[in-house]
């Protein structure tokens, strides 16, 4: 992996330029929440990677793990697209104004969108399935047993979660409280049916039965 800074859990963190550029602007435009969140994406789905024999790029997994929840932030809750794709966005617009090859920008912006979408990030190049598994373990704990306990101790030791199931699950409740209609088919529905009286969620066979065609 990159050299860089103390592993931790024997994940080293990149240091060049476009990795730490990156952790100043997702620290000072998210919360310590989103911040330490998306820390810990990174390593726990570098972790998986070298339990899954994966080669991956640890700079575009990081900008990926980094970038990944921005677009839940005030300033796109007005844009009428899905948080994924406003954070990938971002993404895209720092990996280019970096001089970032084209591949590797589409790449983190596929790991970025794909996120929130279980059962395709595992089969695509190993960025996009990693910042999937990361933050699957994080949030879901998915494969909670796949990192050791000295590890994981670490790592939480280093980016704590404390109150971490409810505050996140209420940050993404803000994220997307006010473009509701971008939840349709996907899983911060189940955010918003949960936490926003009166949300009504999309129903993918009415839109079928009640769409123009008339057979």
């Amino acid at each position: 992996m990159a050299s860089g800074p103390s592993p931790v859990a024997d994940v080293r963190v990149p240091d060049t330029r476009l990795a730490v550029e990156a952790t100043e602007l997702v620290r000072d435009t998210t919360s310590e929440l989103v911040y330490h969140h998306s820390r810990r994406v990174y390593l726990f789905g570098a972790l998986q990677g070298r339990r899954r024999a994966l080669s991956f790029d640890p700079e575009l997994l990081y900008i990926g793990a980094m970038f990944h929840d921005l677009g839940l932030g005030e300033r796109f809750r007005s844009s009428g697209r899905r948080f994924e794709v406003d954070s990938a966005d971002e993404a895209r617009r720092f990996l280019r104004s970096h001089g970032v090859p084209e591949d590797g920008v589409r790449r983190v912006w596929t790991a970025i969108a794909l996120h929130t979408t279980p059962g395709i990030p595992a089969f695509m190049e190993p960025e996009v399935a990693l910042v999937t598994a990361g933050v699957e373990y994080d949030v879901l704990g998915i494969g909670y047993e796949d990192v050791s306990d000295a590890d994981r101790a670490a790592i939480v030791a280093l980016h704590p979660r404390p109150d971490f199931k409810r505050r996140i699950l209420a940050a993404f409740t803000e994220g997307v409280r006010p473009k509701p209609e971008t939840t349709f088919g996907n899983v911060k529905a189940d955010v918003l049916q949960h936490y926003v009286p009166g949300f009504e969620r999309g129903d993918f066979v009415r839109t079928v039965l009640d769409s123009p065609w008339p057979e």
